[in-house]
């Protein structure tokens, strides 16, 4: 089941411009940076009461940021995320209601958690992920 916005994905074609730009010019405590290999990004983060706010780039110019930052060049928003405690279910369930995934299964994201994300077709343009923390 879904059980809470997890997060605010932000595109940006500068990591350490937009990082600067949350922390001093915004005055967001920002916890640190992952790469998320199988998702070729590096995720620099912002804990916002109840959320946080993700700041997401290309590694080596390569993956969905990338091809994304080709069409937005000064980024934007990429995408909203869902926790769930049972992303299997949850991706049975919507699949039953005809969303479409961009990936057959889920695959390992940032803090571990497994993560699949909901065409932006099935969703009024809005690309949506679904994330399930490790136990």
């Amino acid at each position: 089941m879904i059980t809470e916005l997890d997060h605010i994905a932000i595109a940006v074609p500068d990591l350490d411009r937009a990082i600067a730009r949350f922390m001093k010019d915004f005055g967001i405590e920002f916890s640190g940076t992952e790469d998320a290999i199988g998702q070729k990004t590096t995720t620099a983060f912002f804990p916002i009461k109840g959320t946080q706010i993700e700041l997401v780039h290309p590694m080596n110019g390569e993956g969905a940021i990338a091809k994304y930052l080709e069409k937005k060049p000064s980024g934007g928003l990429h995408h909203l995320c869902f926790k769930t405690d049972d992303i299997l279910a949850d991706v049975a369930m919507l699949k039953e209601k005809g969303y479409v995934f961009l990936s057959d299964a889920p695959s390992p994201g940032a803090h571990n958690c497994q993560v699949i994300f909901i065409h932006p077709k099935s969703c009024d343009g809005v690309l949506i992920e679904l994330s399930q923390p490790a136990h």
